[in-house]
This record gives structure tokens, sequence and C-alpha cells, in this order.
């Protein structure tokens, strides 16, 4: 009996271990700056009065009511920015995401990373981790940032993530998000 309690409490603590995101521990950390939108505050935004009848309001509600999450970190510190690419490698060994893309530029380098979702145009977790940033000088409220890692989950459609880039003033590098790099 013992034993098939530890067996279910095995099989079942990875379902609960899911549900709080490896990175959640990033938000308690001195020195991070962080922005965590769940998916009631993406229902909240689809239920908004938005003029539906704009192309690129439209296209924007369709990928809100499609995420179920949205994490940001950032920091300037080098100490944590270490821990956070030994997190984000940790991750990517255990989890199934796949690097979709690299840009270096300057010093910077930006990867992305996806988790396959439902067909070929849809993932269900798309990673960004920046590195070196403090070289090219970008700054929020006089802070000079060191690195960024961005989480988002939900059933993200990568042709629609592609056409709002083109519309909207977002990184430039999610327009190559799209399968056809693979």
């Amino acid at each position: 009996m013992r034993k098939l309690v530890l067996v279910v409490m095995l099989a079942v603590a990875p379902l609960a271990m899911q549900a709080q995101s490896v990175f959640d521990r990033f938000e308690d950390i001195d020195g991070v700056t962080s922005v965590v939108v769940n998916k009631n505050m993406f229902n909240l935004l689809v239920k908004m009065d938005v003029d539906v009848d704009d192309p690129e309001a439209k296209e924007f509600m369709d990928i809100a009511k499609s995420l179920s999450g949205l994490k940001v970190f950032v920091t300037q510190s080098p100490k944590v920015s270490t821990d956070m690419k030994t997190t984000v490698d940790k991750y990517l060994k255990s989890s199934s995401l796949e690097e979709l893309m690299r840009v270096k530029d300057k010093d910077a380098n930006v990867k992305f990373y996806i988790k396959q979702g439902k067909d070929e145009d849809h993932v269900s977790e798309l990673l960004m981790f920046v590195t070196g940033i403090n070289n090219t000088g970008v700054k929020i409220e006089d802070r000079e940032i060191e690195t960024v890692l961005l989480s988002l989950t939900g059933d993200i459609d990568l042709t629609k993530i592609g056409a709002l880039t083109k519309k909207m003033d977002l990184p430039q590098e999610l327009n190559k998000a799209q399968k056809s790099n693979k």
C-alpha cells in the first residue's frame, strides 16, 4: 500500500509543479523587475469595449483570447543574470522547448524558443531570453538592463503574431517567429 501511495504521489507531482513556473521565483529577488499577466487579465482585456472594426485591435483581441500567461523578468544585476541563464538552461533541458531562432546584435544576444502547439502554426509557449543588453545602452528609468526573460503561454498563433508585429511597434525579431524558419 505504501508503495502504491508513493507511486501515485510521484506521478501526480509533475502535474502540480507545472501550475507554477520555474521562473516565478525571480519575482521575489531584489534587483528584478517583473511583470506577470494572468489569464484573467487577458479575459478582461477581451471584454473591454474596443473598436473591433479596427483590424489591428481585432487581431490583438484574437491573440489575447488565446493567451494564458505572460511573464517578463528584467534585471541589471550580473549575478541575477547568471542565475537566470542557469535556470533557463535547466528548463530547456527538462522541457520540450526547441530553439526557434537566435539574433546577435552588437553585444546583445536574443534567443527564441517554442513548445509545439496543436499544429505547425501554433505553439503553447514562446520563451525569449535576451542577454548582454547592458552593452547597448538600453535603459529603463535610468537603469541599464542586463537581461530580459519573457515567457508567453497559451494557444499562440504564430501567423497572427507575425502580422501584428508588422502593424505595431513591436520587436521586429518577432516577425521571424514563424514556423517557416524551421
